[in-house]
């Protein structure tokens, strides 16, 4: 039977065995207990992103970097120690995922098309015989008080592009278009994820992040002016939305408003590229009531999904846009940056 070298790791409430593990067998002894799906004690996982598997499945094929531990919970009796090791047994479903399920499908999917990566050595947390409620408790605190921070604001912060692994204009477009969706931000509850339930309404995280990332790319208008940290660049869209927001009122929510769609989307983030980012850049400012003193919608009326029934997709998108166009008020320009 396989034996590997351990850590004992005792914390404050829960010990456990900190060890590396090759990828296939990782992979072959542990599973995903889906809470109100499996019945058995331990599950806490969530249903699994096709989407999220494949991004790790690429990174895994061509970086293969995986410092953080899987966490698993040992569900197959007692785990046995011999001389410093732990004895790991080659059989299915010994082990509960608690945290890392995307990363062990994602590695998986890896060794199916390259077989050499199920030689990576990947490290594993094993807890022994946890019921639901501790799972649930560590699964929490890893997901909400031990969150990662935000792909592209690394990148700020270590001064690496990252070009060689992923599209960092797009990884940065995704942060910007999850800050939009998120808490009291304008698209909260209409940015539409991969396998999320449809709606009527909403506009799919694939195509938010298209519309902005051409203007995030380091070749982007922001950079150009140095708009380049994550933060600046939120709040920028933030109060650029926030603005279009505010001629709506509590009607922003409804489903007859343009902007909660794909078309509105675009063609509000065309406008701004065209017209809107010149003008802020020019006043210095890309505050709220600098956008919206220039944008008077009110005037020309609301833009309602049905004002662009049976166009399709781009030709909506561009009727939007004219609509902001002959809506756009600016006035005089100054000189510095407020947001």
């Amino acid at each position: 039977m396989p034996q590997f070298p351990f850590i004992l790791v005792k914390q404050k409430e829960h010990t456990f065995r900190l060890t590396s593990l090759p990828a296939g067998l990782l992979t072959r002894i542990s599973y995903a207990a889906v809470r109100r799906k499996d019945t058995e004690e331990g599950a806490v996982q969530r249903i699994l992103n096709s989407a999220r598997i494949a991004g790790i499945k690429d990174f895994a094929l061509k970086m293969g970097d995986f410092p953080a531990a899987i966490v698993l919970n040992w569900v197959d009796g007692s785990l046995q120690e011999k001389n410093g090791t732990i004895e790991i047994p080659d059989k299915p479903k010994v082990a509960q995922i608690i945290d890392g399920q995307h990363r062990v499908a994602g590695l998986k999917q890896a060794i199916d098309e390259n077989p050499q990566a199920e030689n990576y050595e990947i490290p594993v947390a094993i807890y022994e015989g946890l019921d639901t409620a501790n799972s649930a408790r560590i699964f929490i605190s890893i997901n909400t008080e031990q969150r990662p921070a935000p792909k592209s604001l690394v990148f700020d912060l270590y001064g690496v592009s990252a070009s060689d692994l992923m599209d960092p204009a797009a990884i940065r477009a995704s942060d910007i278009v999850s800050f939009l969706g998120s808490g009291d931000q304008p698209y909260y509850g209409w940015i539409k994820l991969p396998n999320q339930e449809r709606q009527r309404g909403g506009v799919a995280l694939s195509t938010a992040v298209s519309a902005i990332k051409p203007l995030v790319d380091s070749k982007g208008i922001m950079e150009q002016v140095g708009i380049s940290e994550l933060e600046m660049q939120k709040a920028i869209f933030a109060n650029y939305f926030s603005a279009i927001k505010t001629s709506y009122g509590y009607k922003w929510d409804d489903r007859s408003n343009a902007f909660i769609y794909a078309s509105g989307f675009i063609g509000a983030v065309e406008f701004f590229r065209t017209h809107m980012f010149d003008y802020c850049k020019g006043k210095g400012s890309f505050e709220i009531a600098t956008i919206r003193d220039a944008l008077n919608i009110e005037e020309t009326g609301r833009i309602l999904q049905e004002d662009v029934k049976g166009l399709g997709g781009a030709e909506a998108a561009n009727a939007i846009r004219d609509r902001l166009v002959s809506a756009f008020r600016p006035i005089e320009v100054s000189h510095g940056f407020k947001i």
